[in-house]
């Protein structure tokens, strides 16, 4: 009875302990809960939301850049990059080795990168930026087989360009933040560039965004660009051009087509070129280089219808007058001016015909150098354009006060004056647009563009009909094309080194325009050091002849050869 009472006594005690044990830990948690939520709620939810709260980035694409049919030239494509919170990160640090391999990025450089964010408080840090598909699908593997944790994938836009090389000169490209670096991407990039919209999100233990909390400011996309380019003639650019610098073992070349009436370029092509979707080729800066307009030339003979056009527009001479250049040589001063051979009296025709620098000079030396310096100004020589473009120069033409009677002699066949091939398009749109000069544009335009008047109408035909005879029956008769009529000049000129011009290095040059008729287009041909065949006429001409026959039928231009065979044309183009 005794041991029945002690063990009911013993239990009691027990269940007394318990029941004690227990209300002493509900009060201790009470008084936790107590501290933790009411004292110090703020701090503690303060806490989880610096841990689960984050606020990121939307991405927004830049504006697309379209040829004047509006197909793509410069997209903006998604594109995954990697990012972490970067004290989620440290936590598995056992994780670097893998991915660093994945991400092909030196895992201790990696690590210091994160260990560096994280010690400036930061709570977010890109891994790696715009990563191929074959990584981005490497790491997903990896998140699937819980091998990494705590990194995330983040959507972006990378600029994408088609056409890769045969436009890359003409477009540039963006660096990783989207920020236009060449050519038209950084010319209009205030006009194409993005803003990044962002938002703040609640994500889990590893870092991945679970639910949206709210939108802190929307995207600004950026605006599209309709482009002057014809993506069709550019190609066919770029594929005869390269073609040709090939053949003739060449250093370099360059094309530009216009139109000839607005101004707006169809085309502008340069070989060598790069690939600008691929970061390795940006460094080559040779390939880099938009010749076009970064490189001056020497125009040589593809200045001397300017120099007739002078003549006939300050009424000094008239378009039936001759020139006798016998016996071949021509002494200016100490300088001997030389023809190819004794072409005894020419007629201004003939002298485009043959490629007088003689009958240029005799004429030149009859104006005023004032005179002629005035019309070359006009012309916009030696004058910056009033396009901007990256790197784009504007030549050389010493005013005339500088000017010794050499020099006069000198510019009127194209040396002692650079420019670039650009701007010597620009100048032939004078003659083709009858005297009005039109400003060069990249963008297609809708209306009217902005032109200077050069020269009357009138001279303009007659110079022009003069060129046209230097295609049929002059030195450029392989830039003839079958149906159309053409006029152009050809040019050939010594590069100069160290102060003097070198005996076998040469610049081969066409300048020309088509329909000679009432031209719809302006192309200019530049070869740099061919080897072998050197003259314009022969390796400068051909390439013309095919790009501008192609870009006449893209174009849907009616041929006109009838009309030039009917006599009536040809007598007033003969004036």
């Amino acid at each position: 009875m005794s041991v029945s009472i002690e063990g009911e006594q013993g239990f009691a005690g027990r269940r007394n302990f318990l029941l004690g044990f227990f209300a002493v830990l509900g009060i201790v948690l009470l008084v936790r809960a107590f501290w933790l939520q009411g004292l110090h709620q703020e701090f503690y939810a303060e806490q989880g939301d610096v841990r689960q709260i984050r606020t990121l980035p939307i991405a927004a694409h830049r504006g697309t850049m379209l040829d004047r049919n509006h197909e793509p030239l410069a997209v903006s494509s998604p594109i995954q990059s990697i990012w972490s919170d970067p004290r989620i990160l440290l936590q598995h640090s056992e994780q670097f080795e893998l991915l660093g391999y994945i991400l092909q990025i030196d895992p201790g450089r990696l690590r210091e990168r994160v260990q560096s964010a994280a010690d400036n408080g930061k709570g977010f840090v890109y891994l790696r930026r715009h990563v191929p598909p074959r990584i981005a699908a490497a790491l997903q593997k990896a998140r699937e087989r819980q091998q990494i944790k705590g990194v995330s994938v983040q959507r972006e836009y990378g600029r994408y360009y088609p056409s890769a090389e045969i436009t890359a000169h003409l477009l540039g490209f963006t660096d990783i933040d989207g920020n236009g670096q060449e050519g038209l991407e950084m010319t209009f990039n205030d006009w194409l560039d993005s803003r990044a919209g962002s938002r703040r999100v609640v994500t889990d233990l590893l870092g991945e965004a679970i639910e949206d909390i709210e939108l802190i400011s929307e995207p600004d996309q950026g605006g599209d660009l309709v482009l002057s380019i014809d993506k069709r003639i550019q190609y066919l650019a770029y594929r005869e051009l390269q073609q040709a610098v090939i053949q003739n073992g060449a250093v370099s070349g360059s094309v530009v087509v216009l139109d000839a009436r607005s101004g707006e370029v169809l085309a502008m092509v340069n070989h060598p070129s790069y690939n600008p979707n691929q970061f390795s080729q940006r460094g080559d800066a040779a390939a880099m280089r938009n010749r076009a307009v970064t490189d001056v030339l020497e125009p040589g003979s593809t200045i001397k219808p300017f120099t007739i056009a002078a003549a006939l527009e300050l009424g000094i001479l008239q378009s039936d007058d001759v020139i006798d250049t016998s016996p071949g040589r021509f002494n200016v001063g100490k300088y001997v001016v030389r023809d190819f051979t004794d072409y005894g009296t020419l007629s201004l025709t003939d002298i485009l015909k043959k490629s007088s620098n003689i009958g240029a000079s005799k004429i030149a030396l009859q104006m005023d150098r004032t005179q002629l310096w005035n019309v070359f100004d006009r012309l916009g020589f030696g004058r910056p354009s009033v396009m901007e473009f990256p790197g784009a120069v504007a030549g050389s033409m010493p005013h005339a006060s500088s000017w010794s009677v050499v020099r006069q002699a000198t510019v009127s066949y194209g040396y002692g004056i650079s420019t670039t091939v650009l701007h010597l398009a620009q100048a032939y749109a004078a003659i083709a647009s009858d005297g009005l000069m039109p400003e060069i544009s990249f963008q297609r335009l809708d209306g009217e563009p902005e032109t200077q008047r050069v020269f009357s109408a009138a001279v303009a035909r007659q110079v022009r009909g003069m060129m046209e005879s230097v295609v049929a029956s002059g030195t450029g008769k392989k830039a003839a094309i079958p149906g159309y009529t053409v006029a152009g000049k050809t040019g050939t000129t010594h590069i100069s080194e160290g102060g003097s011009y070198a005996d076998d290095r040469y610049i081969s040059q066409f300048a020309g325009m088509s329909p000679a008729t009432d031209p719809d287009m302006i192309a200019i041909v530049v070869i740099n050091e061919p080897r072998g065949r050197y003259f314009g006429g022969e390796v400068a001409a051909p390439v013309f002849a095919r790009i501008v026959a192609g870009a006449l039928r893209i174009r849907n231009i009616k041929p006109d050869v009838h009309r030039a065979e009917n006599g009536a044309t040809n007598k007033v183009l003969s004036q």
